[in-house]
């Protein structure tokens, strides 16, 4: 049904029969929706009063508010196995792991803040614990743990780029993942500006 940048997940039939909106064929349509809904998602970030980004309930409040307008499974966790992600059956489990090892990062001073971030987005994505959205939400999450844990601006994941189309700055940032995936987090380090890139 919707053509996927290289790196998206692809949707699945029973996830399609979870848009709300029938009439959407296309990509761009899905992503002009989607986007709208993370924009009221964006106020309520910037308007709410308690919430822990390093709580279960929390990411799943956070997915609901920025794709619940667009998707009836919006802040459940997948029950199909995708082309990237660990087996469903895990998901809780290790989500509850990365929530208490990030905390322990910042409570003990581990990383810097921009790596902390880093370490933190990039295994949200790698569990990657909903059926669409994984790397904008992972994104949203990694700025409210910034803010939150180490008062700390939001990273400049896009830098004049839209990181939803094929561009060289979405391949570098795919790429930063996929060698994280590996163990290797200079890339990623690089790509969120917690270390300069090499010369």
């Amino acid at each position: 049904m919707f053509k996927e940048p290289d790196g998206a997940t692809p949707l699945g039939p029973d996830e399609i029969r979870g848009l709300k909106f029938k009439h959407i064929t296309t990509r761009g349509e899905l992503d002009e929706l989607e986007q709208a809904n993370i924009q009221e998602a964006l106020l309520w970030i910037n308007g709410r009063k308690r919430g822990d980004i390093l709580q279960e309930e929390f990411v799943r409040t956070l997915h609901r508010r920025m794709f619940g307008g667009v998707w009836d499974w919006a802040g459940t966790f997948r029950q199909r196995e995708m082309n990237i992600g660990i087996e469903p059956v895990q998901i809780a489990q290790q989500l509850t792991i990365l929530l208490g090892n990030a905390r322990y990062w910042a409570d003990e001073h581990v990383f810097e803040p921009l790596e902390a971030a880093a370490r933190f987005h990039h295994r949200m994505v790698e569990i990657h614990p909903f059926s669409n959205g994984n790397g904008r939400h992972a994104r949203i999450a990694a700025d409210i743990f910034l803010k939150q844990y180490y008062d700390h601006g939001p990273i400049d994941w896009a830098r004049g780029q839209d990181l939803q189309l094929q561009n060289d700055h979405r391949d570098q940032y795919i790429a930063s993942l996929q060698a994280a995936d590996g163990g290797n987090f200079e890339p990623i380090l690089t790509f969120v500006g917690a270390i300069e890139a090499p010369q």
